[in-house]
């Protein structure tokens, strides 16, 4: 049986890269596991707050959440063309308990925004990035202008980025 962990990259309360990676992890398993990073909150990355405090118990407990997973679905939000601070952050905290963080992990990487390039800059740092802590990327896709092409209640709206999702969605399968 596959597990699927699928989470926004965003602390958002109303986080849109969170309702992507939700709806496209439920496309490739509808009981996939929707992850919301607020749970993992930890003061900021340092050496020294690392050889103060240890690795926060949150972060350990979101890396036991990784390591169950054979596909991750992130979908990742843009701040200033890289990632978000909160993500930023765990990111940070968990290579340090597992510089492989990801090891061995089938990983799809999405991004979206309310603009025209959907977060295609974090998308690509993420996609060079992710593959130095073991992850394995399976799937990318930046999806543009979120509020006119997705829907609440339907999913995507546009019937071309619909193709692009399903056709990312069944290449896993």
């Amino acid at each position: 049986m596959i597990k699927v962990i699928a989470f926004g990259a965003s602390t958002s309360a109303n986080s849109i890269n969170k309702k992507l990676a939700t709806h496209v992890a439920r496309l490739i398993d509808n009981n996939s596991e929707v992850l919301d990073l607020n749970a993992y909150e930890v003061g900021l990355y340092s050496t020294d707050q690392e050889n103060k405090l240890g690795i926060p118990e949150q972060i350990k407990l979101f890396n036991a959440k990784i390591r169950s997973a054979n596909i991750i679905v992130i979908s990742l939000a843009e701040h200033n063309g890289s990632y978000a601070a909160a993500f930023k952050n765990i990111f940070d905290w968990s290579s340090r308990e597992n510089p492989k963080v990801f090891e061995g992990k089938k990983m799809l990487l999405l991004s979206t925004s309310p603009g025209p390039r959907g977060g295609l800059s974090v998308l690509e740092t993420a996609a060079s990035r992710f593959p130095f802590h073991g992850a394995q990327i399976i799937g990318k896709f930046a999806f543009p202008s979120f509020q006119n092409n997705f829907d609440d209640q339907i999913g995507i709206k546009n019937p071309d980025l619909k193709i692009e999702i399903d056709k990312l969605v069944t290449a896993i399968k």
